[in-house]
């Protein structure tokens, strides 16, 4: 009985033992196609998102290249644009003066001198008007302006030029419209200052408080004259106040050629004061109150006006505000900024 027992038992283990490894098999399976199935679908969403990235930067590439080939067609077109007007009809041309008149500003010489001669050359211009709103500036500015005002009245003698200031005509924009056949301003216009200034500050005293000491190498006696931190001598100023006055007897004589008897006697006229319309008309700096629109109705007989004031290309404007939002921007994420953001 024993051995049948044993034989029984025997025989079951043998079962048990030849199909277990069946049985562990069939378990595992299971768990191995999970993680092939795992291991796919991280594969499937790898390659869909290399797509998508592949995708989006060939979206990016083509807005830069779009945004690049834009700025050269409009730098192209603003190159090949003729910038002279081709107006059929007869009208009075205007050229601008606006603003402090000086080499690197919207009022330098080079830009109204460029203007006056497109609005001179311009067949069918009867006349052209400087219309003036400037405090001044630049001498050097003011007056290479004036003598190309003279040249081109010989080069064009049918064509006059009329000065007309609104606001404000002063100093060195005064010295231009002396040059102008006739010059008109409103009642109420500030009129003349034809003087000459030069301003600074001196820091001797104060960097002598602070403990600082001034180190000054130079080559030439009078290298250092006019410099705020050392103390101005007598002989410093006298020789500043001739250069002042060379300049201020040049602008005289350049008014008194502009404008000839129509200037009164009158002390005052060249001490640097400012007056009205109607006190410049008095004293022969204007001949006449109006505004530009009555001189080209009623003086010219032309009354269409057309602008032909030299102004920045569409396409200088455009990089000049995309080269300040790069700076600022570039500013920002260096710190160098002292705006306040939050982010």
């Amino acid at each position: 009985m024993s051995d049948n027992h044993w034989g029984e038992t025997g025989e079951n283990a043998r079962s048990e033992s030849t199909a277990a490894p069946a049985g562990a098999g069939d378990n595992n399976r299971p768990s191995s196609q999970k993680e092939w199935r795992l291991i796919e679908k991280m594969v499937n969403s790898l390659h869909v998102e290399h797509r998508r990235s592949r995708r989006w930067g060939i979206f990016f590439k083509l807005l830069t290249f779009t945004y690049l080939f834009s700025l050269m067609a409009l730098f192209w077109i603003g190159n090949n644009l003729d910038t002279e007007k081709v107006i059929p009809h007869a009208h009075t041309a205007v050229v601008e003066i606006k603003g402090p008149i000086m080499d690197d500003g919207d009022a330098s010489a080079d830009m109204i001198i460029g203007a006056l001669r497109n609005a001179f050359k311009a067949e069918q211009s009867q006349a052209v008007i400087l219309r003036i709103n400037s405090p001044g500036g630049s001498p050097v500015q003011s007056g290479y302006v004036y003598d190309e005002i003279k040249r081109l009245r010989a080069l064009y003698p049918q064509k006059k030029v009329y000065a007309v200031i609104s606001d404000i005509g002063a100093s060195g924009a005064y010295y231009i419209a002396a040059a102008a056949d006739e010059i008109y301003a409103d009642k109420a216009s500030l009129v003349g200052s034809i003087g000459v200034i030069s301003s600074s500050f001196g820091f001797v005293d104060l960097i002598d408080k602070l403990g600082v000491e001034r180190r000054t190498l130079t080559a030439g006696e009078n290298k250092a004259f006019l410099d705020p931190f050392s103390p101005l001598s007598d002989k410093d100023r006298a020789f500043w106040q001739t250069v002042l006055n060379t300049t201020h007897q040049q602008f005289i004589d350049q008014v008194k050629k502009g404008r000839g008897d129509r200037l009164q006697d009158n002390d005052k006229l060249f001490t640097g004061l400012v007056w009205t319309g109607e006190q410049a008309l008095e004293l022969g700096l204007i001949d006449g109150l109006g505004s530009s629109s009555m001189v080209a109705r009623d003086v010219v007989g032309a009354e269409k006006l057309v602008d032909y004031t030299a102004h920045p290309r569409a396409i200088d404007r455009l990089i000049e505000r995309l080269g300040v939002s790069v700076a600022k921007e570039l500013s920002l994420q260096l710190g160098l900024s002292g705006e306040h953001s939050l982010r």
